[in-house]
């Protein structure tokens, strides 16, 4: 595994109040949560949660605007962040309305996909760990998630992240987006879902004789990666213990022929492809016609956190956050570059400050709104940027709208 860096954790309290202080993106952050300031208390009801030192976790924080949330982050500097809704009335005030009153009106539709819920199927890690072997997984999830985003649904404006340690977000931001209600974000989380059941069911994906377009779509993706990722990386039918878990999804048993001369993944695996094409050609092949692809998606298809899309309420980590664990900054990713983002290659928290400090222009006054420029944090606040400008054309289209609507009253 790939070195942290050299992070050293117990270093964070040390870091964070620089990092805050000189390296968060407040301005492009605030103009993100801001959209335009249409309505003009929409940022001022936008909840946010600090996780301190020592899990001390305080609730219902809000800001009226970028100076004070840059005070309150400043002052408190927190381990984590997390983004909420915003609501009917100012988070910090709750307590001052009746909780009947006190609604989350809206929010991002935001999709959360953790690489510990593919621990039945990647031999390379499990749980918070992960590496080159597995993550194509993420890669593969980023592709087909992306897609059906934008191509079935028509959503414009996703923002997508790594988390700092084991998995990704995605945050969709057009409008129709943020005003989904709960049934209706429901609704898309499912559409999505296709690896379904718990720890105890051995076959998670059943297709129909015809699958949706949709899932057609999504087996382009994960066929043109499967060799490489399944085969040559996880090695997948590389042993009796990895071929029994793929066997347990069949029918009928190819054990003796596993067993046999078929002795390798690559083989093994050619040897299912044509027995899958040869039962496809007879009149059995109605039992399950698309055993080949069912085997595929339950291997690479994308594993939904399906609660954290359904609620209005439902709080995410932020961007731009630092991941306490490994130091990484949880940054932006350009899903059209997915194949070269290395999650290895995320600036640290420590690193980061280390070029600061070497920075001649770090330490000049006045230009602390600009000290990334002088990181290697850089590229990921251009890739936020790419993604903010194109979000700021779509809601000063609007803006214009509105203002004519009031000038022919």
């Amino acid at each position: 595994m790939p070195e942290e860096n050299a992070y050293d954790p117990e270093c964070l309290p040390d870091l964070l109040p620089i990092y805050y202080k000189k390296l968060f993106p407040y301005g492009p952050y605030y103009r993100w949560l801001n959209y335009g300031g249409v309505p003009k208390d929409y940022f001022s009801k936008r909840e946010f949660s600090f996780t301190l030192k020592d899990d001390i976790y305080i609730r219902y924080q809000s800001f009226s605007n970028q100076d004070e949330m840059e005070k309150e982050i400043q002052k408190r500097c927190p381990y984590k962040i997390d983004i909420g809704a915003v609501f009917s009335h100012r988070p910090k005030e709750h307590k001052t309305v009746k909780a009947a009153a006190f609604q989350a009106q809206e929010k991002e539709l935001v999709f959360d996909i953790d690489m510990t819920d593919y621990d039945d199927v990647r031999s390379c890690c499990s749980g918070a760990d992960i590496c080159e072997r597995c993550w194509p997984l993420m890669q593969i999830a980023i592709k087909i998630v992306d897609r059906a985003l934008r191509d079935d649904f028509g959503f414009e404006h996703l923002l997508w992240v790594y988390s700092g340690r084991r998995g990704v977000h995605c945050w969709v931001c057009d409008e129709t987006a943020r005003k989904l209600s709960q049934p209706g974000r429901t609704a898309i989380a499912e559409y999505l879902s296709v690896v379904k059941g718990g720890e105890n069911q051995t076959k998670k994906v059943s297709l129909d004789d015809r699958p949706h377009p949709s899932i057609t779509s999504s087996l382009e993706i994960v066929r043109s990666r499967f060799k490489d990722y399944a085969v040559k990386k996880q090695d997948f039918l590389g042993n009796e213990d990895k071929y029994k878990k793929v066997l347990q999804l069949l029918a009928e048993t190819m054990e003796r022929e596993f067993e046999s001369t078929m002795n390798t993944t690559h083989k093994r695996w050619l040897f299912f492809e044509k027995m899958c094409e040869d039962r496809r050609q007879k009149s059995d092949a109605k039992k399950s016609p698309n055993l080949e692809d069912e085997v595929m998606l339950q291997y690479c298809y994308p594993r939904l956190d399906v609660n954290v899309s359904k609620g209005v309420n439902h709080l995410l980590k932020s961007p731009f956050c630092i991941h306490p664990k490994t130091g990484r900054v949880c940054v932006p990713i350009d899903p059209e570059n997915i194949d070269s983002f290395d999650p290895f290659q995320v600036p640290t928290v420590s690193a980061i400050v280390e070029e600061l400090n070497k920075s001649s222009v770090g330490s000049e006054e006045g230009k602390k709104a600009r000290d990334y420029n002088n990181t290697s944090l850089k590229p990921c606040i251009d890739v936020f940027m790419r993604f903010l400008v194109a979000l700021e054309k779509s809601w000063k289209g609007k803006l214009i709208e509105r203002s004519d609507m009031k000038m022919e009253f």
